[in-house]
Order: structure tokens, then sequence, then C-alpha cells
């Protein structure tokens, strides 16, 4: 039902119980007068151009942390060498006793 109402707000008709009751019969569903009022009801007042925005936006967010595993490799990369040199450092240092 959250498809016929981005139908209706696409072609800038009203979001209202019969416009998506006949949405619904014209697609050969079955209307639930119950779920329509639920549906109708909770858009009211919302912006939905806003909403879609909004819910656009974790996917530009989502794709920024790809680059995290590059950066954890060369940190470990770091550790790996700064060990080696704290290791060789210990080996000399157990030769000068």
């Amino acid at each position: 039902m959250i498809y016929t109402a981005l139908l209706l707000h696409a072609t800038k008709q009203p979001i209202n119980e019969e416009n998506v009751s006949k949405v619904l019969a014209a697609a050969g569903a079955q209307a639930d007068p119950a779920k329509i009022k639920a549906l109708v009801s909770s858009l009211e007042g919302l912006n939905i151009d806003e909403t879609i925005a909004k819910a656009a936006m974790p996917v530009a967010v989502a794709a920024a942390p790809a680059a995290a595993p590059a950066e954890k490799k060369e940190e470990k990369k770091e550790e790996e060498v700064t060990k080696k040199a704290e290791e060789a450092a210990a080996g000399l240092g157990a030769l000068f006793g």
C-alpha cells in the first residue's frame, strides 16, 4: 500500500481512503479498509518529498565506511612495523647486556 501512496503523491493526487482504494482496485488487489485508513492517517501531515530525501541519505553515508578496511590495513602494517622495530631493538639490547 505504500507504493499506492507514492504513486498518488507522484501524480499530485490527494492521498485519501477513496483514492487509495481506487488504485488498489485498479491493480486487482483486495483493499482492507482498516489498513487503508491506517495508511492514510499515518501519512497525514507528513512531507513525503522530505522523507524520501532523508531516506536516500543513508545510501551515501553507507558508501563511506567501505574505505575503512583500507585504513585498518594501513594501521595494522604500521603496528607490525613498530612491533618489529621494538623486537629488533630488544634483540640488540640483549647483545649489550
